[in-house]
């Protein structure tokens, strides 16, 4: 990180009485973008976001225009009020400011095409949304989907090899969560390697660069996934049933939702697997990586909902978390404008010492224990129980099956993506019990 040079932030209009004598955010000498694409911070950032979260909670650069976020009461602040929302597709432009999207219509045009839908949406459009499918993703309701997640998952462990190296991401992390997407939305097994494509595709959306082949992967992807869900949606009408495709059918067909809006969510909710794909590998590594946390997991089985909360917490999948200010909003000692983009740094905000006794270390009988990893507030991630749920049944079933789980090589960090952590590659040995 380059020496600390101190500025301020632009004030808010010193006419408007919500920013009146409140602070602005402090500017440090920090090559955002250089660091945030950077291959070896993306490896490890902690140490340098440790480093910048020591400055101050809440940064501006001047470059960008955009306001980081690092400390987590500020980002509980943020990520609660209705003063900062997620439509943020007019700065989903090489993250800049929002006139340099007519240096890039197509990007620009990305994001128009995938916008009505609750992730992007702001209040009420959000809740509108949200509410055709939030009972169904609540835990208790979610239990009905137990027994096909365990099925899923036996099935995956029978073909695993026993006793040699494997690709664990490529052979389990990848394959099951979206096997259960497919369960929930009725879909046929045979479209499991067509959607994960598109899965893949589409998830570039949310990086902060985009190569040319990304950008014209994610537009082909995009069209062709919600013209096989409308098909998908149409087959299923006469006999919907009462899970996801009928609550979609329902919205759709009573008028909560228009038809755009009705296959950019279902496309958004099946594409939801990355949060079980990154917590199965995450997860796993940090376990293999502090085998006295493992063995204590082992001895006592009811302690996984605590460890599954530190795994999210020490290696979340999410990296960055952004916000669009929709009015002024202090948080904590800063102002951010109206207009502005604020990102929460989740690897910050996660090992933030004001919130977590030592925050550098992975405890699996931490508690309490109030991760970001899900964001927050009412945009808090839908499908957290399914992957908290399918993230249990997976390491239970493993720890069942397996007296030794062991890495068999380096495992590899993906170093071309700054919104989410994940990995390429984890290597296993496994000796069966």
């Amino acid at each position: 990180m380059s020496e600390v040079h101190v500025e301020n932030s632009p004030s808010p209009d010193a006419g408007d009485d919500k920013g009146a004598g409140a602070s602005t955010a402090p500017c440090f000498d920090i090559d955002w973008w250089t660091m945030l694409t950077d291959p070896e911070f993306l490896k490890n950032p902690y140490p340098e976001l440790k480093r910048i979260r020591e400055l101050a909670p809440v940064q501006f650069d001047p470059q960008s225009g955009i306001y980081f976020v690092l400390g987590h009461k500020e980002f509980g602040l943020m990520a609660k009020t209705s003063s900062m929302g997620r439509d943020t597709t007019y700065w989903r432009n090489g993250w800049s400011s929002p006139e340099n999207r007519q240096n890039d219509p197509e990007t620009y045009e990305l994001f128009v095409d995938f916008q009505p839908q609750m992730i992007n949406a702001n209040q009420p459009d959000h809740r509108r949304m949200r509410g055709v499918f939030d009972k169904a993703f609540r835990p208790r309701d979610m239990m009905r989907y137990l027994p096909m997640i365990k099925d899923e998952c036996r099935k995956l462990l029978d073909g695993l090899p026993e006793s040699e190296a494997f690709e664990y991401m490529d052979l389990f992390g990848n394959p099951l969560p979206n096997r259960i997407s497919l369960k929930l939305f009725d879909i046929p097994e045979e479209m499991e390697a067509q959607i994960g494509k598109w899965i893949s595709d589409l998830s570039w959306l949310g990086n902060i660069v985009m190569t040319p082949e990304q950008k014209r992967n994610v537009k082909k992807s995009n069209q062709e996934f919600k013209q096989f869900v409308k098909e998908h949606l149409e087959g299923l009408r006469k006999n919907p049933g009462d899970g996801f495709v009928g609550m979609a059918l329902a919205a759709a067909d009573d008028g909560t939702m228009d038809e755009e809006e009705t296959l950019n969510n279902v496309v958004m909710l099946i594409a939801g697997s990355k949060t079980s794909l990154t917590l199965l590998g995450n997860g796993l590594l940090t376990l293999l990586k502090h085998p006295d946390q493992m063995e204590k997991l082992r001895a006592d089985r009811s302690l996984m909902p605590r460890a599954i909360e530190e795994m999210l917490r020490y290696e979340s999948g999410s990296s960055i978390i952004p916000r669009a200010g929709v009015e002024d909003f202090q948080c904590g000692d800063v102002c951010i404008p109206a207009g502005a983009l604020a990102i929460g740094l989740v690897g910050a905000i996660n090992r933030d010492p004001a919130r977590f006794d030592d925050p550098d270390t992975f405890n699996i009988t931490r508690k309490p224990n109030h991760h970001s990893a899900f964001g927050g507030g009412p945009h808090i991630c839908i499908g957290k129980a399914l992957a908290r749920m399918t993230t249990e049944v997976a390491f239970n079933a493993l720890m069942d099956r397996y007296s030794r789980i062991e890495l068999a090589g380096d495992a590899t960090w993906w170093t071309d993506r700054s919104d989410q952590r994940g990995l390429s590659s984890l290597p296993l040995k496994l000796t069966p019990a």
